[in-house]
């Protein structure tokens, strides 16, 4: 076993201000690339429910199967780069998105749509977990700041995606998105560079000479408990944005007449709220405490999720901005809070819980479009309504906040 070695306040001040602001800047800006690709998908899903004949089971089941690969692989990513740190990890994963993107604008047949879904989905499931260490090493102990700082390149990054669908796509088709490859060639290029600073930063120590900056030790049976009430939250969340993500579109130019271009973009204005959304969770978090971000992103948008199945187009449209902007800054703090809970499995945490978020955000675009089929688009925005009530388990997380961590250097 290896010795534990107090590290003196002066030391962890020193290294808590070390925030490697350019690199956090590079890996957000990588995680842009990476969820404007995969964002990508859903945006084209009116063009490919048209092209390919697909019902709204099949739509659903193309984010369920690119969603799948992701939720089963990262907590398995993470576990593994837990022990054995892969620091160009980062650009194999982007290259394997990269190959998706080409399969996707090549696809002729709705099978070879779910193999390109399947590699974005891959590319995914090795980028989140390793990128999100990145940025908790280069943290230097504001964390909350570094994961809003990540978390908000994918949400602009996925904000982005109907756009490319509206201006590129929609007036070039399907094969024009083999264009969006020139941005997973930039990624791969700046993630390389990444993982050099990774490799050559000092952070691959030897095992049993790594930092941990640890919690108070809670109790197991309260740590899975805690886990299990996460996992709740994560799946009323992504649920919910399964409706709003992958058929918001639909249910606009159902329920409201408005054109796909018209559709895509209030999409956009959707996405672009939550990665706004995002930048303040981590650092309220840092201030004021994960559990009161938790509370206010999911409890809080339960009065705008009740109201928009009955709102005007304007007002589903404002509705909509103020969901975006409430519900975004939950996820940093989950993840954070999650990492605080077990100490020194960054990459298992961080993998599991994006494979959450893309296993139930696949998992509800899949169940929901059935219940479309079987019903109505609009009807499934009366029952997703009621998803955030169940952010009121939030009462029964323990208060990390109460007691300053211990700092051991093991």
């Amino acid at each position: 076993m290896a010795n534990s070695i107090s590290v003196t306040e002066p030391q962890l001040r020193e290294a808590v201000s070390r925030t490697a602001f350019g690199v956090l800047a590079a890996i957000s800006f990588c995680h842009l690339l990476n969820d404007m690709v995969q964002s990508l998908i859903p945006a084209i899903y009116p063009i490919l429910k048209s092209s390919f004949h697909l019902d709204f089971g099949q739509v659903g089941l193309i984010s369920f199967t690119y969603q799948l690969v992701a939720c089963l692989l990262q907590p398995f990513v993470g576990l593994y780069t837990d022990k054995r740190p892969k620091p160009y990890s980062l650009a194999i994963g982007m290259a394997l998105t990269l190959f998706g993107v080409l399969m996707l604008a090549m696809a002729s047949t709705f099978a070879f749509l779910l193999i390109a879904a399947a590699f974005v989905g891959m590319g995914s499931s090795i980028f989140h977990p390793e990128s999100s260490r990145v940025a908790r090493l280069a943290s230097g102990g504001q964390h909350g700041l570094a994961q809003s700082l990540f978390q908000v390149g994918g949400n602009a990054g996925t904000a982005l995606g109907p756009l490319l669908a509206a201006f590129l796509v929609l007036p070039k088709g399907q094969h024009s998105i083999a264009w969006c490859s020139l941005a997973t060639l930039v990624g791969i290029f700046v993630l390389f560079r990444i993982g050099t600073w990774y490799k050559h930063s000092g952070h691959i120590a030897p095992r049993g000479h790594q930092i941990q900056f640890q919690r108070p030790v809670l109790a197991q049976k309260t740590v899975a408990f805690s886990i299990a009430i996460l996992i709740a939250l994560i799946f009323s969340k992504y649920f919910y944005l399964a409706s709003l993500g992958s058929y918001y579109t639909f249910y606009l130019i159902s329920k409201f007449h408005v054109t796909v271009r018209s559709a895509q973009l209030l999409l956009f204005l959707f996405l672009g709220a939550a990665a706004v959304g995002t930048v303040a969770g981590g650092p309220i978090g840092d201030r004021l405490g994960r559990k009161p971000v938790i509370w206010g992103s999911i409890v809080g948008v339960l009065p705008f999720t009740l109201a928009m199945p009955y709102a005007n187009l304007f007002w589903t449209a404002v509705l909509s901005v103020i969901i975006g902007l409430v519900i975004a800054s939950a996820f940093t703090a989950i993840l954070v809070y999650a990492q605080e809970l077990m100490p020194g499995k960054v990459g298992m945490v961080s993998g599991l819980f994006f494979g959450l978020a893309f296993g139930m955000g696949g998992t509800g675009a899949a169940v929901l479009g059935k219940v479309a089929d079987a019903t109505s688009i609009t009807f499934v925005y009366h029952v997703c309504a009621f998803l955030p009530v169940i952010g009121l388990l939030t009462a029964f997380l323990p208060d990390l906040e109460k007691k300053k961590p211990p700092v051991v250097l093991s």
